[in-house]
């Protein structure tokens, strides 16, 4: 009888963990899928861009708006956030719980630094009249970096979420699954704003 029950539980075992693998597997193809369906809005935004990007209207142009050092300041953080998060999954594979929330905590500052200092510029052209609707640049310029800063507000609330679940449950595989899909989408979104700086900016500054 007793053989029996191990046997029973072995087995039990074995399917959830065949259970635990297939799901995880879902979850990272999952999110590759969305990743490339995010590639493409981006893709979109940007060639909208280059086709509305020099239509000025009479208006003020990128040379007459854009502060490059607040900018290049902004870059910064952004970056910054992208290493720290590096560290975070470093702790994580070493099972350093506290570490991994400690780094976490630094790169959701780092991220809040870079939307603070977005909504300063997004204040200060609405401020000189700089609206989205004074031209087609101005409209594609907000809808583009607009898009990818909602993008961080979103990467940032569930940075906040996923260190209430460590928290709560440890770096449990669940939880090692998603700090890896936030990776992913961290990394992702410092790729997009580095083509955002020198597309937007940088180029818009030769014009």
């Amino acid at each position: 009888m007793d053989t029996t029950v191990a046997t029973i539980d072995r087995t039990v075992f074995h399917l959830e963990e065949e259970h635990g693998h297939a799901e995880g597997g879902s979850t990272m193809l999952g999110f590759w899928i969305y990743l490339m369906s995010d590639c493409l809005i981006f893709a979109v935004l940007f060639a909208t861009y280059g086709v509305l990007g020099g239509n000025y209207a009479a208006g003020p142009a990128p040379k007459d708006l854009f502060e490059l050092p607040l900018v290049a300041l902004n870059t910064a953080m952004l970056l910054f956030s992208s290493i720290t998060y590096g560290f975070a999954m470093l702790a994580m594979q070493e099972g350093r719980r506290a570490a991994t929330q400690a780094w976490l905590a630094v790169t959701g500052l780092f991220g809040l630094a870079f939307l603070g200092i977005e909504l300063y510029e997004f204040a200060h052209l609405i401020h000189i009249g700089a609206t989205p609707q004074r031209s087609a640049f101005l409209s594609s310029f907000f809808t583009l970096v607009g898009t990818h800063g909602l993008h961080v507000t979103f990467g940032i609330v569930w940075l906040v979420t996923l260190m209430v679940q460590v928290a709560r449950h440890g770096l449990i595989p669940a939880n090692r699954r998603r700090l890896m899909c936030l990776s992913m989408f961290w990394h992702f979104l410092d790729v997009i704003w580095i083509g955002v700086f020198t597309f937007v900016y940088l180029m818009g500054m030769l014009r």
